[in-house]
């Protein structure tokens, strides 16, 4: 096991200060932030990280265990999928014997203390690259999916000499026991309010993986960028908005309205993908079904500020003036296009302000549902190139 020393710039202490007076510059973890004083970005990041210092296991030196492929990668879901085209169209490099070529290192990457505190990392790399530092970027898994599944986009970035990583997000792949790990995590944050297993303890994972990357002597730390599908693409908006090194993002139908959908009666797409949750949540409100107020209750007592201060109206312009690109289906229920109106107007007027209006991007595919299409890979690898390999 190696001992990571941690990039912290600020000490947990400090933050917690930063959270209630807004004194000096924002940022924990190794986040840095340019502006000589909180200006409202660092404001709501500093409230999040004071969010996710609330419910830690404790903390631990952030340590690497070397560990083995996982032979069996488990899904919670039946069928088991086999195959992704829209993955498999990625575009590569024309490499003879690619996987013959390719370096994969599987290790553990301690973020806190406990059982889900162990990450499970997976990275491929080319072996006989020429360049000192590559760019790097996390693809982030969709819901009862694990790191594995995202393998023909790691092989495909890696052709094109960037270094590829993937994990296992929490109560996923080898965090996860059985079919119902995920799901009984949920319930479990429901009842007893001490884990926020829905996105946020994730992205905490992904602020400790920053820190671990941008200590690697093969990466360069102002290039790592970061996407996933669906939970994973959530995952890659929360952790760009919150961790400034995350220099793209590239979210794939993840980002959504979490308050527009309650507001305006949309939330039921949403819901259905984790319902556990919600009909335990019912049975203890005494409600004979899932209603509004069900869901708002359920979203403030396992991920607090979904619905409201860190909702996407707030976090994502925080993300300028870095380069973003969101992906949606015209069609998606989960993630309903009119749910993302004030998100990307308000985004779009911090990247202006900011002087970076071509850094942000909406791309919506007609008639295309809660999928993720070859067409929203292509244009997340052309974002990747475009930001990651000048």
């Amino acid at each position: 096991m190696t001992n990571i020393i941690s990039s912290s710039s600020i000490s947990p202490l400090i933050c917690f200060f930063v959270f209630f007076f807004w004194l000096g510059h924002g940022g924990a973890l190794g986040i840095q932030h340019s502006a000589p004083a909180i200006n409202g970005a660092d404001k709501i990041r500093s409230q999040f990280l004071h969010l996710l210092r609330t419910r830690r296991s404790p903390q631990v030196p952030l340590t690497v265990e070397p560990s083995k492929p996982a032979r069996h990668p488990l899904f919670q879901q039946v069928p088991t999928p086999t195959f992704s085209e829209a993955m498999e169209s990625c575009p590569k490099a024309d490499i003879k014997n690619l996987k013959q070529r390719l370096r994969e290192e599987n290790f553990y990457l301690h973020t806190e203390a406990g059982e889900q505190g162990r990450l499970p990392v997976l990275i491929l790399s080319l072996k006989d690259s020429k360049q000192k530092r590559r760019p790097a970027v996390v693809f982030l898994h969709s819901t009862n999916k694990n790191k594995e599944w995202v393998r023909p986009l790691l092989e495909a970035y890696a052709s094109r000499e960037y270094i590829s990583i993937a994990i296992d997000s929490r109560y996923h792949g080898e965090r996860a026991h059985n079919l119902t790990t995920y799901r009984d995590a949920l319930v479990s944050s429901w009842i007893k309010g001490d884990t926020m297993p829905f996105l946020f303890d994730t992205v905490w994972d992904l602020i400790k993986l920053a820190d671990y990357l941008t200590q690697r002597k093969d990466i360069d730390p102002k290039r790592i960028g970061i996407t996933g599908e669906s939970l994973g693409g959530m995952h890659a908006w929360f952790a760009a908005f919150v961790d400034t090194r995350y220099a793209v993002a590239a979210p794939i139908i993840g980002v959504q309205g979490f308050r527009w959908a309650i507001d305006n009666d949309k939330w039921q797409a949403r819901v259905d993908s984790i319902k556990a949750v919600f009909e335990e949540a019912r049975i203890d409100l005494g409600k004979c079904a899932i209603d509004k107020e069900v869901v708002k209750k359920v979203w403030d007592r396992i991920a607090p500020g979904l619905a409201s201060i860190f909702d996407s109206p707030y976090s994502i312009p925080a993300i300028a003036p870095r380069p973003l690109l969101l992906l949606n289906g015209a069609d998606d229920p989960r993630c309903p296009l009119d749910g993302i109106k004030t998100p990307t107007k308000r985004a779009r007027k911090a990247y202006a302000k900011a002087h970076s209006s071509n850094n942000v991007k909406l791309i919506v595919q007609p008639g295309i549902g809660h999928e993720m299409t070859s067409l929203m890979v292509k244009e997340a690898s052309d974002w990747m190139d475009r930001f990651l390999k000048q």
